[in-house]
């Protein structure tokens, strides 16, 4: 399971904004992972004011990841080629790197955004 930044936010939070079925299967993974594009994209927010923090977003991220037991995929040359491929459907960087981390690992991800569908990933919403 690949957590999409939105679905890590909310699991942060309690996990109350995640589905039943996705915190049933969350809790069934042998592994969750995450994008190291997460960490930017939350960065990202955090500097914006989109996104209020308890501490500064590495402590807050290394803190969730330790937390949760979650494992970071880091970016690398074939996945940030892979997500300059992909067909047009999503603009949002962030998220084309991770359907090209998702299509690369064959994971299935946890998102709300209807759009990852359309990439043929497995998704749970």
């Amino acid at each position: 399971m690949l957590l999409d930044t939105c679905a890590l936010i909310w699991l942060a939070q309690g996990g109350e904004r995640l589905s039943e079925t996705a915190r049933g299967r969350l809790a069934e993974a042998p592994f969750v992972y995450v994008s190291a594009i997460s960490g930017f994209e939350i960065g990202i927010k955090h500097m914006k004011g989109k996104l209020e923090l308890p501490v500064p977003p590495s402590d807050w991220f290394e803190a969730i990841l330790s937390h949760h037991d979650l494992r970071v995929i880091p970016l690398d040359l074939e996945t940030c080629l892979r997500s300059a491929q992909l067909a047009p459907v999503h603009s949002d960087p962030c998220d084309r790197m991770i359907i090209a981390t998702a299509r690369i690992h064959r994971l299935t991800v946890v998102t709300a955004d209807p759009a990852f569908e359309k990439y043929g990933i497995p998704v749970t919403a």
